[in-house]
């Protein structure tokens, strides 16, 4: 159960944090643009809700979310469960013995992303200023879609023990090339979607499991090697939407030659 201790001092800290903001639009209101502030008390009402839904919030990644990451990266990584599918118990553990975590990790990463309330936003956006152009749903998808590669490509990396900036440097090389090739529309957007993944939801259960990783796989430090999971789920975004504006173009450009060849 919650305390009442637990909330007041999480709803007291959220209030803290949100009082520079406050502070700012407030003083630039009133100060720079000298303009009184429309529907004060909706306002005022919205902040409350705000830290509220905020509090609520932070409790419950401390209560659940970071529990939950951790104890399921645990249970996957247990020795008992991972040479339950293996012949001889005297086999050592390879990287491929971990496939179940991989897979977790794909599907939590793109779970998470298609509920991440700002790639809804930005996609709703993206919809509205494209005149349609672009697809709410697509835009999810290629976006979750990069997460979920991302971060069981991370979780991999966690498993061998590779550094991580290899992996950055390669990724980055490859959103380099995509860059000169991708539609120039979708570009921006793309840059942009590697950080909305950064939010609410996708951190705290990525976060979680990239520690929980890191304190179950024997010889790996979590302060080393347990965190940069979201690293890959910023970077692979990218390259995710503009294969899919790329893939999109080639098929269009596909359809087009076709009705041309038949018109002749």
């Amino acid at each position: 159960m919650i305390s009442l201790s637990q909330f007041i001092d999480t709803f007291t800290g959220t209030v803290l944090d949100v009082i520079p903001i406050a502070t700012i639009i407030f003083g630039f209101q009133m100060v720079v643009l000298r303009k009184p502030i429309a529907n004060l008390s909706n306002v005022i009402l919205g902040f409350f809700y705000v830290i509220l839904g905020l509090s609520l919030f932070l409790l419950g990644l401390e209560l659940a979310l970071f529990p939950l990451g951790e104890t399921m990266a645990a249970q996957l990584t247990a020795p008992e469960f991972l040479y339950s599918f293996k012949d001889s118990l005297t086999e050592s553990l390879s990287w491929i013995d971990y496939y179940w975590v991989y897979l977790f990790a794909f599907a939590i990463g793109f779970s998470t992303t298609i509920a991440e309330p700002s790639l809804i936003a930005v996609a709703i956006k993206a919809n509205q200023v494209s005149g349609g152009s672009i697809s709410v749903n697509g835009l999810r998808i290629a976006v979750a879609l990069g997460v979920a590669i991302g971060i069981s490509l991370g979780s991999y990396r966690i498993v061998v023990g590779d550094p991580i900036h290899y992996y950055i440097m390669v990724g980055y090389i490859v959103v380099i090339i995509q860059t000169n090739f991708a539609p120039k529309l979708i570009v921006p957007l793309a840059y942009d979607s590697g950080g909305v993944t950064t939010s609410t939801v996708t951190v705290p259960l990525v976060t979680a499991l990239g520690l929980g990783l890191a304190s179950t796989v024997p010889g790996r430090n979590p302060v080393i090697d347990g965190f940069g999971l979201i690293a890959f789920a910023s970077l692979f975004p990218i390259i995710s939407v503009m294969a899919y504006a790329q893939i999109t173009q080639w098929l269009n450009a596909k359809s087009v030659s076709k009705e041309n060849e038949d018109a002749l």
